[in-house]
């Protein structure tokens, strides 16, 4: 499918299903630069080895949560579509869209180059971008669906990447947004994972509508186990500044007990089939689904 790349070196990137092409060279990932956020290729390394290999159960959900939403709702034909993940350096998320719409365009895109040079390197052959969100250089209503999973809270003017967000969604395009839930249990592991803050529901709502978007889903993540995840986090609220060590160990702790804890998975599948028909008050992450509408 035909895309208008940005250009690099005023030369305008061509993509053949397989690489990218700028002039006389190839490349598997087109590079546009990045600013400072919180996240580094240290903490991709160790999330991923923590977590296994994309089978947490509170992220198998997410990304399935995000996969329904967009089936939901796009209505352009498959042929048509052209869909971005904005911190994809794992890579499952994009693997599964390609597999939901394999006649679509979809582009994976991080702020860190390393992490998506190794993933081109496993993965089929899928178009790679890294730029900053909040200077996104795609062009302006490009792209029909943009999934992004707890990125925000590791982005200090979340305001301006929403709104670049919104700026690259076509009219009708949908925009998939996942960060942390509750300000209030704000812990050691955030503050070891770089996060910027957590978010209320309304928050993170009202920032998409400033943006210029209309939310259609708006709910939470993790309410059936909700008071044993907040009772954790205040645990962890007596960790803030120790040392990094000692956040870290507590870190892969937390991942490593809630991976191999079956109840998790099991209540992530009935809150999935129940929330069709509900709204969650609370829970371990905001969700949120948003269009782009036509003026």
């Amino acid at each position: 499918m035909p895309f208008d790349w940005p250009l690099i070196d005023a030369v305008r990137p061509q993509w053949t299903g397989r690489e990218f092409v700028l002039g006389d060279r190839s490349c598997q990932v087109l590079d546009y630069g990045a600013n400072h956020s919180g996240w580094s290729e240290d903490l991709t390394t160790f999330h991923e080895e923590a977590a296994g290999e994309g089978v947490h159960p509170i992220d198998v959900a997410s990304r399935r949560r995000a996969r329904k939403a967009l089936r939901r709702y796009i209505r352009t034909r498959p042929e048509d579509v052209t869909l971005l993940e904005v911190g994809c350096s794992s890579g499952f998320l994009v693997r599964e869209l390609r597999k939901d719409w394999p006649r679509s365009l979809v582009i994976g895109s991080d702020y860190l180059a390393e992490p998506l040079r190794r993933l081109a390197a496993r993965l089929d052959p899928t178009p790679l971008v890294r730029f900053d969100l909040v200077q996104c250089p795609l062009p302006e209503a490009s792209i029909d669906g943009v999934v992004l999973l707890n990125v925000l809270e590791h982005i200090d003017d979340d305001a301006s990447a929403i709104a670049q967000v919104a700026r690259i969604l076509k009219p009708g395009g949908i925009a998939v947004v996942e960060v942390p839930a509750g300000p209030h249990l704000f812990d050691a592991y955030d503050e070891y994972l770089r996060h910027f803050r957590r978010y209320r529901l309304d928050e993170i709502c009202a920032l998409v509508e400033t943006a210029g978007l209309q939310i259609l889903e708006r709910s939470h993540l993790g309410f059936l186990v909700y008071p044993a995840f907040a009772a954790a986090k205040r645990r962890n609220q007596r960790e803030t500044h120790t040392s990094e060590q000692r956040q870290r160990d507590l870190v892969k702790q937390n991942i490593t007990n809630s991976a191999t804890t079956p109840v998790l998975g099991w209540a992530l599948a009935l809150e999935d089939s129940l929330g069709r028909f509900l709204s969650y008050p609370v829970g371990i992450r905001c969700v949120v689904t948003a269009v782009k509408r036509d003026h």
